[in-house]
């Protein structure tokens, strides 16, 4: 089987993906406890560029232009509050309000090497219906992860997060897509969060990708937003993000992002 242009690498190589997974994950610790009502998203994207250059680092997602696009990403963060679902952007006046929930998404490029990682806090204090949603999708990221080792196919990833969603009557964005992720920040092969066992290509040892459900309260179909970046849900229903790059194994994926950093910080708040 041929994986032309897919991201699999040897050891040597996954050890320098780590090191810049390890940066993203110690930045979204950094991001957690300042993520509050009354802070401007403006302002943690300018923290996250410093926090992320002061390592050493690139923002992976600043100055990039997706396949398809016309201009370049303007911002280290992707920021996406609400019905955004992914590619919000930061602005001075776009400021976080108790009871919201936001999505921040980061790449960090190190030597050369990409890690790609979502996360979505609650602002304040949300409610039992929002609660779910946001447990549902981590697990549900959690479920794909367990997919995602050697000899299984990638239709398994998909049909893992897919069925577990449906079972709390909620949608994912299924034109939405995790990618491949390592000397570049998107690379083959696409895992979408919909899919049936056994089929699609089968995973590699060595295959590094970015898993990440996008799940949402309504209907599923989504929009642009009139910036040309952001996507939001069509319905107005909210949605939640996560995601974490992973290393394909013999007998299960390793993932290389953590959220065990945004923990930390969040209990000692």
């Amino acid at each position: 089987m041929k994986y032309d242009g897919w991201s699999i690498y040897e050891e040597p190589q996954i050890a320098r993906i780590q090191a810049a997974a390890d940066i993203l994950s110690r930045l979204f610790g950094f991001l957690a406890p300042k993520v509050q009502p009354g802070i401007a998203t403006a302002e943690l994207d300018a923290l996250a560029e410093g926090f992320i250059r002061a390592e050493g680092a690139e923002p992976a997602f600043k100055g990039y232009k997706p396949p398809f696009e016309d201009a370049e990403y303007p911002a280290t963060l992707c920021i996406s509050v609400d019905d955004e679902i992914v590619h919000g952007l930061p602005a001075p006046d776009k400021v976080l309000q108790a009871g919201q929930i936001v999505s921040i998404d980061c790449g960090v490029c190190l030597e050369g090497f990409h890690a790609d990682m979502a996360y979505t806090f609650a602002v304040g204090e949300v409610s039992p219906p929002v609660q779910r949603l946001l447990w549902v999708t981590q697990e549900a990221l959690r479920r794909g992860i367990a997919q995602a080792k050697a000899g299984a196919y990638i239709g398994d990833i998909g049909n893992a997060i897919y069925t577990f969603v449906k079972s709390y009557t909620f949608a994912v964005a299924e034109q939405l897509t995790g990618h491949g992720v390592g000397e570049a920040m998107h690379m083959p092969p696409d895992i979408p969060n919909i899919g049936r066992p056994g089929k699609g290509y089968r995973l590699p040892v060595g295959l590094v990708i970015a898993i990440e459900p996008m799940v949402h309260m309504g209907s599923g179909r989504i929009r642009k937003g009139e910036d040309g970046w952001v996507i939001r849900t069509r319905d107005g229903s909210l949605a939640a993000h996560f995601e974490h790059t992973v290393v394909v194994e013999a007998k299960a994926a390793r993932p290389l992002t953590s959220f065990e950093p945004i923990r930390k910080a969040l209990a000692h708040a």
